[in-house]
């Protein structure tokens, strides 16, 4: 799969991601540090990626436009360290990606994984 990590999220994903047999990219890496949120969307939908943020916007973003791209991982978790969020990540995306690839938001939490097929 394709990633976009947002800037709520470490560059460390991108390299995690990258160990899986995923691309990815950061936001940082493409010029989009201070990017706004809709910026990064379009950039996400056009180079067909999946977001990956902690920023809950990016759900309202999809909800607003009914767009079925592109699809979007939210983190809502407790603990929001690095090394937290990526073990989470690994642990759910084999779980996810036939929704990801299909078009969806994700809300990975501390103790549950809620899948939203798009558009919302």
């Amino acid at each position: 799969m394709r990633f976009l990590v947002d800037n709520s999220l470490s560059p460390r994903m991108t390299r995690a991601l990258a160990e899986q047999g995923h691309e990815a990219v950061h936001v940082r890496d493409i010029g989009l540090a201070t990017a706004s949120d809709d910026i990064v969307f379009t950039e996400a939908a056009r180079e067909d990626r999946v977001i990956l943020a902690q920023d809950v916007d990016f759900g309202t973003i999809l909800a607003l436009r009914g767009d079925s791209r592109p699809s979007v991982v939210s983190f809502r978790c407790r603990l929001k360290s690095a090394d937290r969020l990526l073990a989470l990540l690994v642990r759910t995306l084999p779980l996810v990606e036939s929704d990801l690839a299909s078009g969806s938001l994700v809300v990975v939490q501390d103790s549950r994984i809620r899948v939203r097929r798009l558009p919302i």
